[in-house]
């Protein structure tokens, strides 16, 4: 196996006519509770806010699947996670989104960075899911800023 086919870099980003704080608590809002599918089904995620919190799918009856810890947490500039995410296989990701203050709004940066045995599925559906994760805040903020004028 060469090295190119066990790493992983994903760099992605948006721009969203919206307040940085606004942007910041869609964005935890879609990496937990609100985490779905492009089809509009929940993942049942659970994200805890603070630093060592966990990030994990709660299927109920004692059912789950740790995704990984927050690693950072500096509102609202910044969140970090890392762990094996949705691989159940030696693999360790880390998941940065970053935020900064544009003119008209903020930037919302994803990196997404991973070492293992990644399956080459995983590798083609990441940058999809990623974008429509990008997608969704956008369109939220997007929404509510216009809702608010």
């Amino acid at each position: 196996m060469k090295l190119e086919d066990m790493t992983l870099d994903i760099d992605q980003h948006v721009e969203i006519k919206a307040a940085i704080g606004d942007v910041f608590r869609d964005m935890l809002y879609r990496l937990g509770e609100g985490f779905a599918t492009p089809k509009g089904d929940s993942l049942q995620m659970i994200l805890e806010q603070w630093p060592g919190g966990r990030w994990f799918r709660d299927r109920g009856n004692g059912v789950g699947h740790l995704w990984g810890h927050v690693q950072v947490i500096k509102a609202p500039v910044l969140l970090e996670l890392s762990g094996p995410m949705f691989m159940s296989y030696p693999a360790i990701n880390h998941l940065e989104m970053k935020l900064e203050e544009v003119a008209g709004g903020t930037r919302l940066g994803l990196r997404h960075r991973a070492i293992g045995f990644i399956e080459p599925a995983h590798r083609q559906g990441m940058g999809e899911g990623w974008q429509n994760l990008l997608k969704v805040v956008a369109e939220d903020c997007t929404t509510k800023t216009a809702a608010q004028k």
